[in-house]
């Protein structure tokens, strides 16, 4: 399986190759879908990471998904957890969403 890559990387691959050659019709629904949501750039996404990456808990994957989505409450946080099936505890989560509030 590939690695998974940031919604801001896709955005900006996607407008380079839009750039050089008409997309196919799947890579510009892609292409808005990554406009529409991705919340950062890229220097800003990769910086993000290497700080959620440096929390005990998180794996690249899930910093990734974390740095896509942005969440602001336990709840977001739980979620993206969730497929995971890792439990944090409050302080966990407290100190990831510190992380990704410097962000916003």
């Amino acid at each position: 399986m590939p690695d998974p890559v940031p919604l801001a990387e896709v955005k900006r691959l996607l407008a380079e190759e839009a750039a050089r050659r008409t997309l196919p019709r799947e890579a510009t629904l892609a292409q808005q879908h990554a406009e529409l949501f991705a919340h950062l750039d890229v220097p800003e996404t990769e910086k993000l990471i290497a700080e959620l990456k440096a929390l005990p808990f998180v794996d690249a994957a899930t910093a990734i998904r974390v740095a896509d989505v942005l969440p602001q409450y336990p709840e977001e946080v739980r979620l993206l957890f969730s497929r995971e099936r890792v439990v944090l505890d409050e302080a966990q989560i407290t100190s990831l969403l510190e992380v990704v509030a410097h962000y916003r």
